[in-house]
Protein backbone atom coordinates (compact mmCIF):
# COMPACT_ATOMS: atom_id res chain seq x y z
CA UNK A 1 0.00 0.00 0.00
CA UNK A 2 2.81 2.41 0.87
CA UNK A 3 4.56 1.73 -2.44
CA UNK A 4 1.37 2.56 -4.35
CA UNK A 5 1.01 5.84 -2.44
CA UNK A 6 4.65 6.63 -3.25
CA UNK A 7 4.08 5.90 -6.95
CA UNK A 8 0.94 8.04 -7.02
CA UNK A 9 2.77 10.89 -5.33
CA UNK A 10 5.63 10.64 -7.84
CA UNK A 11 3.26 10.46 -10.80
CA UNK A 12 1.30 13.49 -9.59
CA UNK A 13 4.49 15.43 -8.81
CA UNK A 14 5.92 14.76 -12.26
CA UNK A 15 2.62 15.74 -13.89
CA UNK A 16 2.61 19.02 -11.93
CA UNK A 17 6.19 19.83 -12.96
CA UNK A 18 5.34 18.93 -16.55
CA UNK A 19 2.29 21.22 -16.59
CA UNK A 20 4.22 24.07 -14.95
CA UNK A 21 6.96 23.66 -17.56
CA UNK A 22 4.42 23.77 -20.37
CA UNK A 23 2.82 26.86 -18.83
CA UNK A 24 6.21 28.60 -18.73
CA UNK A 25 6.79 27.67 -22.38
CA UNK A 26 3.38 29.05 -23.40
CA UNK A 27 3.83 32.31 -21.47
CA UNK A 28 7.37 32.82 -22.81
CA UNK A 29 6.22 32.09 -26.36
CA UNK A 30 3.31 34.52 -26.14
CA UNK A 31 5.62 37.23 -24.74
CA UNK A 32 8.14 36.57 -27.53
CA UNK A 33 5.36 36.76 -30.13
CA UNK A 34 4.12 40.08 -28.78
CA UNK A 35 7.70 41.39 -28.70
CA UNK A 36 8.27 40.31 -32.32
CA UNK A 37 5.04 41.97 -33.46
CA UNK A 38 6.08 45.15 -31.62
CA UNK A 39 9.43 45.06 -33.42
CA UNK A 40 7.66 44.79 -36.78
CA UNK A 41 5.40 47.74 -35.95
CA UNK A 42 8.34 49.89 -34.85
CA UNK A 43 10.25 49.01 -38.03
CA UNK A 44 7.16 49.77 -40.12
CA UNK A 45 7.69 46.67 -42.25
CA UNK A 46 7.35 42.92 -42.18
CA UNK A 47 10.31 40.91 -43.42
CA UNK A 48 10.54 37.23 -44.25
CA UNK A 49 12.67 36.60 -41.15
CA UNK A 50 9.90 38.13 -39.03
CA UNK A 51 7.32 35.81 -40.55
CA UNK A 52 9.57 32.80 -40.03
CA UNK A 53 10.04 33.80 -36.39
CA UNK A 54 6.29 34.09 -35.90
CA UNK A 55 5.90 30.70 -37.57
CA UNK A 56 8.40 29.24 -35.08
CA UNK A 57 6.37 30.63 -32.20
CA UNK A 58 3.17 29.23 -33.70
CA UNK A 59 4.80 25.80 -34.06
CA UNK A 60 5.82 25.84 -30.39
CA UNK A 61 2.26 26.73 -29.34
CA UNK A 62 0.87 24.03 -31.65
CA UNK A 63 3.24 21.50 -30.12
CA UNK A 64 2.04 22.35 -26.60
CA UNK A 65 -1.60 22.27 -27.74
CA UNK A 66 -1.13 18.88 -29.39
CA UNK A 67 0.45 17.54 -26.23
CA UNK A 68 -2.55 18.70 -24.17
CA UNK A 69 -5.04 17.23 -26.67
CA UNK A 70 -3.39 13.85 -27.17
CA UNK A 71 -0.97 13.45 -24.27
CA UNK A 72 1.75 12.73 -26.82
CA UNK A 73 4.45 14.76 -28.50
CA UNK A 74 5.31 13.54 -32.01
CA UNK A 75 9.02 13.83 -32.65
CA UNK A 76 8.37 15.43 -36.03
CA UNK A 77 7.18 18.70 -34.45
CA UNK A 78 10.64 19.59 -33.11
CA UNK A 79 12.03 18.56 -36.51
CA UNK A 80 9.68 21.05 -38.20
CA UNK A 81 10.78 23.72 -35.76
CA UNK A 82 14.42 22.90 -36.53
CA UNK A 83 13.82 23.22 -40.27
CA UNK A 84 12.14 26.60 -39.92
CA UNK A 85 14.85 27.81 -37.52
CA UNK A 86 17.57 26.82 -39.97
CA UNK A 87 15.70 28.49 -42.84
CA UNK A 88 15.38 31.66 -40.75
CA UNK A 89 19.10 31.53 -39.92
CA UNK A 90 19.90 31.14 -43.60
CA UNK A 91 17.67 34.03 -44.68
CA UNK A 92 18.93 36.26 -41.88
CA UNK A 93 22.66 35.65 -42.41
CA UNK A 94 22.77 34.80 -46.11
CA UNK A 95 24.91 37.80 -47.06
CA UNK A 96 27.61 36.89 -44.54
CA UNK A 97 27.58 33.13 -45.27
CA UNK A 98 30.19 31.50 -47.42
CA UNK A 99 29.19 28.79 -49.87
CA UNK A 100 30.19 25.91 -47.59
CA UNK A 101 28.16 27.14 -44.66
CA UNK A 102 25.16 27.73 -46.92
CA UNK A 103 25.51 24.17 -48.26
CA UNK A 104 25.84 22.81 -44.71
CA UNK A 105 22.67 24.59 -43.53
CA UNK A 106 20.81 23.48 -46.65
CA UNK A 107 22.03 19.93 -46.08
CA UNK A 108 20.86 20.06 -42.48
CA UNK A 109 17.39 21.18 -43.59
CA UNK A 110 17.32 18.37 -46.14
CA UNK A 111 18.43 15.86 -43.52
CA UNK A 112 15.64 16.98 -41.17
CA UNK A 113 13.11 16.74 -44.01
CA UNK A 114 14.27 13.20 -44.80
CA UNK A 115 14.00 12.34 -41.10
CA UNK A 116 10.38 13.53 -41.09
CA UNK A 117 9.63 11.42 -44.16
CA UNK A 118 11.26 8.34 -42.61
CA UNK A 119 9.33 8.82 -39.37
CA UNK A 120 6.04 9.30 -41.23
CA UNK A 121 6.70 6.27 -43.43
CA UNK A 122 7.68 4.14 -40.44
CA UNK A 123 4.60 5.21 -38.52
CA UNK A 124 2.22 4.31 -41.36
CA UNK A 125 4.06 1.19 -42.55
CA UNK A 126 4.85 -0.24 -39.11
CA UNK A 127 2.16 1.00 -36.71
CA UNK A 128 2.36 0.03 -33.07
CA UNK A 129 -0.34 -0.75 -30.55
CA UNK A 130 -1.16 1.94 -28.02
CA UNK A 131 -1.18 -0.76 -25.33
CA UNK A 132 2.54 -1.41 -25.82
CA UNK A 133 3.40 1.81 -24.00
CA UNK A 134 4.85 3.65 -26.99
CA UNK A 135 3.95 7.21 -27.65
Amino acid sequence: MAINNFRDFNRKSLALVEHLGLLVIVIATVIATITEIGTMFRAGEVKLVDLLMLFLFLEVLSMVGLYYRSGKLPVRFPLYIGMVALARYMVLDMKEMDEWRMLAVTGAILLLAVAVLVIRYGHTRFPYNEDEGHG
